[in-house]
């Protein structure tokens, strides 16, 4: 199957180890040297309407894309731990 990259943008994309939705792919990281596919890109998602910043942008290694389907992508994602959270005044009212 042959595919663009304008066709891969806004495709959801499915973690199959939990089923959870990731999000819809945003861009793409492309090793210039070697002209290959590197990762899938998913912009966080912006925190109470933007005005507490946004999420982490996660980005999915190509390795671990298993199926692209017509409206959707299969992973097999492991998030990595994150790091602490910064020392926002509002962070103990506010899950995130």
């Amino acid at each position: 199957m042959n595919c663009r990259i304008i066709d891969l943008r806004n495709k959801e994309v499915i973690n199959v180890n939990d089923g959870t939705r990731l999000g819809c792919v945003c861009d793409v990281e492309i090793n210039t040297e070697d002209a290959k596919l590197m990762s899938v890109i998913i912009y966080g998602r912006p925190r109470f309407f933007g005005l507490f910043g946004k999420e982490e942008d996660v980005v999915i290694p190509w390795d671990m894309v298993q199926t692209i389907g017509d409206d959707t992508i299969l992973v097999r994602y492991i998030a990595p731990i994150s790091k602490s959270k910064n020392n926002n005044p509002f962070s103990k009212f506010f899950n995130s």
